[in-house]
């Protein structure tokens, strides 16, 4: 699963998603959504929102060759956070 999403301070979130893990009210939690393999920063919050949105609307092909390119290994980079 991957999953896309906007926040105003990653490492506090990557802990959200993390101790979600396996509840069945959110969908992170729920997919168990909290290792990071891709990430943007952005100075703006309309224009994350607007990334967000047009990410979401790919499909996932696309967001893989994305991922790809930014991180060829697919490696976990939570601890770099």
């Amino acid at each position: 699963m991957l999953y896309i999403g906007i926040t105003n301070n990653l490492f506090i979130r990557l802990n959200q998603h993390y101790e979600n893990r396996g509840h069945k009210k959110t969908f992170a939690g729920r997919y168990f959504c909290y290792l990071l393999i891709y990430w943007e920063r952005f100075q703006f919050i309309q224009h994350a929102i607007e990334r967000e949105k047009e990410m979401k609307g790919w499909r996932r092909e696309k967001k893989e060759q994305l991922i790809h390119d930014f991180n060829p290994e697919w490696k976990f980079l939570n601890a770099e956070i």
